[in-house]
């Protein structure tokens, strides 16, 4: 019997769990893995729409390459004219402008040089200005030739008429002195007079012919003084002017002696120094402009079918990151590719051939505002991305 004093612990059974209403299932929440997958497709399907998009709004339209550098025009220094280094005032990676002086050779032979040339230029007028001085002399000296020539003529009918008289008077003592009229003594001194008459007609005719050679040589030689100063004035005489010609190259050479640089930009690979021997076309060194500057990109030929020249490029540049944006424009294609230009071509007819995707330089011009605020160098390392939806107009 059990205890009284002891309490009586009436054991009841568990409740029975409440049963779910007849016809409705019981429902189980969805366990954290399932969460998750879901999740991810979900993450999946709106990258997936995302890139969709930005493929057909933006990435159909662009062509991206890396394969981009910076290039220019660059300008080579050469003298003119072989000298001495005398100064060279600038210095490697020196920024200079257009005419400042870069090379100075020594200008003492050319200086000499122009003083000659300056005395052969006076000389040169003083003889032309004799020449119109001699004109006037040759031409008083013709004049007075033609006046022997006159006197010879005169001269000989003065000795032909003495001649006739001669004769006749002889002829008239031959016919006396027949019948015995005149002695031989007249007869004598008229046949003496007749050869002297002779004699003398052959002096006057020597004479003449002597006028009109000497005359002759004085007509010559003003037509030869004639044609030298003919047609021109003393500035304008032809020894004149090849004397001048003379000077304005020797003071052409002595300003090339002053090298100046050609264009604005960074002096490179300066190899010249004072007391250098340069020798005309001696590259001393190279000006690089960069305000002018541009792109040389190597696009794939997969990527070129929609490239036209005009079309906006967004560039950025190694040297300034991503965060710079450069701005240009598509300004051609290349007339071939890398591979056609290069110095041994590829020999693609031969039978190991591999195709290999090509790539055509493509050169952009850059915005000059963007330069100015973050200039770049040649060689430097770009990345371009052309807008291809448009034209390029």
């Amino acid at each position: 019997m059990p205890d009284s004093g002891s309490a009586i612990i009436e054991e009841h059974p568990p409740a029975a769990a409440a049963s779910p209403p007849p016809g409705r299932a019981r429902f189980r929440p969805p366990s954290r893995r399932w969460q998750l997958l879901a999740l991810l497709g979900l993450a999946v399907l709106v990258a997936a729409i995302a890139a969709g998009l930005y493929w057909l709004l933006v990435a159909s339209h662009e062509v991206f390459t890396d394969n981009a550098y910076v290039g220019a025009d660059t300008a080579e220094v050469t003298p003119l004219v072989s000298g001495s280094v005398l100064k060279v005032p600038v210095m490697e990676t020196q920024q200079v402008t257009a005419g400042q002086t870069v090379v100075l050779l020594d200008p003492a032979d050319a200086t000499i040089a122009v003083a000659q040339a300056q005395a052969a230029l006076g000389q040169a007028e003083r003889q032309v200005r004799s020449m119109f001085a001699n004109d006037t002399s040759l031409a008083a000296q013709v004049a007075a030739r033609q006046a022997s020539v006159a006197e010879a003529d005169a001269q000989i009918a003065g000795a032909q008429g003495d001649l006739q008289r001669a004769q006749t008077d002889l002829k008239r003592r031959q016919v006396l002195a027949a019948s015995g009229a005149v002695s031989g003594d007249e007869l004598t001194n008229a046949e003496n007079r007749m050869t002297t008459a002779k004699a003398a007609l052959i002096a006057a005719q020597a004479a003449k012919a002597a006028a009109l050679a000497n005359r002759g040589a004085a007509q010559g030689s003003r037509e030869v003084n004639t044609a030298m100063i003919s047609g021109a004035d003393v500035e304008h005489n032809p020894d004149v002017l090849a004397a001048k010609a003379r000077l304005d190259a020797a003071e052409l050479a002595l300003s090339r002696t002053v090298i100046p640089a050609p264009m604005s930009g960074v002096v490179s690979k300066k190899a010249v120094e004072i007391g250098q021997q340069v020798q005309p076309g001696t590259v001393v060194m190279q000006i690089v402009p960069t305000n002018t500057v541009y792109v040389d990109a190597n696009f794939k030929e997969v990527q070129l079918a929609r490239v036209r020249p005009g079309q906006p490029v967004i560039l950025t540049s190694d040297l300034y990151g991503g965060g710079v944006k450069f701005h240009g424009r598509v300004k051609g294609l290349s007339g071939g590719t890398g591979a056609a230009f290069s110095l041994i071509p590829a020999q693609n007819a031969s039978g190991n051939w591999i195709k290999i995707v090509q790539r055509l330089p493509v050169r952009i011009t850059l915005d000059p505002r963007d330069i100015a605020a973050h200039p770049l160098r040649v060689g430097l390392s770009m990345k371009a991305t052309i807008d291809v939806a448009g034209d390029g107009r």
